[in-house]
């Protein structure tokens, strides 16, 4: 592809995140599914130039704004504003690539060029601009953000804006971690240990790994380092019987079976049928035979209630904003509103209130959300706690040393993790026991 070729499917690719509901992982996968003639150097090149610009919206709008213009097409403005703002490019370098040939971008209209004359020159970051700017997020959730991180709220929305690592888990069904650091190696990556988990590998950049045979023949899987601690701190042992109240990709899921040794039995949960049924295909990849999956009809479903208190250990891993993933999904923040706020906190209340009934006296339920936001964590757990005396507290540095091994990060009951001080997405955990009540 020419660099205006690759200019043009960046703002089509724009163009697909903005016009639907898929987050932006999901999106972007659709796309290139759709357009496999483009090759992987190209797909790297239009990722990564779209993926800065879906990263400094926010500053790129200010600019747009402070230029005085309306562009019809908000993307491509954008973009624009990017390639000067943070390529450095001149006025002419741009309109020399819009030119509308061999799959250009179309040339620029007077807006589009009076925003590349206002922004040229000019750095990205620029004193005038208020916080929720600066820091690349919508100014309705800074009080929810303040609330949380208070004097460190800066310093963790900067990191957000960061593009996050690849983490790998070794699935220690197969192999164990030094065994795919040198699989990988032998086909051309590196991957060095992560800090948390004993059983992840984090690599440089943004390697094909699904082309790679280690990947193929189940060794490792994608998943962040702060999912595997939430997986790990279930804290599942061989023979145990383990829900995934809401198993979703069935990234946890096959974490807790490696745990099991593949011994004992899971039965992985969800509402979206279609999501749980594809799970399969990672479940038979990675070797692992000891899962049952089961489609419910709501968090309330008949099934639930004939399977009360039969359990170990029950995980929630709860429907949240994804405040958390906004390394990864940087659209997500601009999608959100507070009434979805709202929603997903009863909707957690819903699910803890159902799930709860599965887990047997002495049994652990996890609740866990990749959201930042105390409205989500914390007080989801006071709340539950104050209404089920049959639970208590178990704190997280009680588990974490024979769960997961090492310095255990967390300062309080649960454990919460964000970009900015652990380098992994923001995850938030909590762990509660089932106790006998006297009557």
């Amino acid at each position: 592809m020419t660099p205006g070729a690759r200019l043009q499917a960046a703002i089509d690719l724009l163009h697909a995140i903005h016009g639907g509901s898929a987050p932006a992982d999901r999106a972007t996968a659709a796309f290139f599914r759709n357009r496999r003639y483009i090759g992987a150097k190209d797909r790297r090149e239009v990722l990564d130039r779209a993926y800065v610009v879906l990263r400094r919206r926010a500053a790129l709008d200010w600019w747009i704004w402070k230029s005085g213009q309306a562009p019809q097409d908000r993307d491509r403005a954008r973009l624009i504003a990017s390639l000067a703002l943070l390529d450095d490019w001149t006025v002419d370098r741009i309109a020399g690539s819009f030119d509308g040939v061999d799959y250009h971008p179309p040339k620029l209209d007077e807006a589009e060029r009076r925003i590349a004359k206002t922004v040229a020159g000019k750095a990205i970051e620029n004193g005038e601009q208020p916080a929720d700017v600066r820091g690349e997020y919508p100014d309705w959730i800074a009080p929810l953000l303040r609330k949380r991180f208070g004097d460190r709220m800066a310093a963790e929305m900067r990191a957000a804006i960061t593009a996050a690592s690849t983490d790998l888990r070794v699935n220690t069904l197969k192999a164990t971690r030094e065994e795919a650091i040198a699989a990988m190696k032998a086909e051309g990556i590196t991957a060095a240990p992560t800090q948390l988990s004993p059983v992840g590998l984090r690599v440089h950049g943004r390697p094909p790994l699904a082309t790679l045979q280690c990947f193929k023949d189940g060794l490792i899987e994608v998943q962040d380092e702060g999912s595997q601690v939430v997986a790990l701190l279930a804290d599942a042992r061989p023979g145990m019987r383990v829900a995934d109240f809401c198993a979703g990709a069935g990234g946890k899921t096959l974490a807790i079976a490696a745990q099991m040794h593949n011994k004992g039995k899971i039965v992985a949960c969800d509402v979206l049928e279609g999501r749980i049924d594809r799970a399969a295909v990672r479940f038979n990849r990675a070797g692992v035979h000891n899962v049952e999956r089961k489609a419910l009809s709501s968090e309330r479903d008949q099934w639930v209630k004939r399977h009360a208190g039969t359990f170990d250990r029950v995980l929630v891993d709860a429907p949240c904003t994804g405040t958390g993933t906004w390394r990864r999904n940087p659209d997500a923040k601009w999608k959100l509103t507070p009434e979805d706020v709202t929603e997903l906190e009863q909707v957690q209340r819903n699910i803890l209130d159902s799930a709860w009934r599965l887990v047997k006296p002495g049994g652990r339920l996890i609740y866990a959300t990749c959201s930042l936001l105390a409205e989500e964590n914390e007080a989801q757990i006071e709340a539950f706690l104050a209404a089920h005396a049959d639970f208590k507290p178990v704190p997280v540095g009680d588990v974490w040393p024979g769960a997961v091994g090492g310095d255990c990060p967390a300062t309080s009951d649960t454990l919460s993790l964000t970009p900015a001080q652990h380098g992994t997405d923001g995850f938030f955990a909590a762990v509660l026991e089932r106790v006998k009540v006297a009557k």
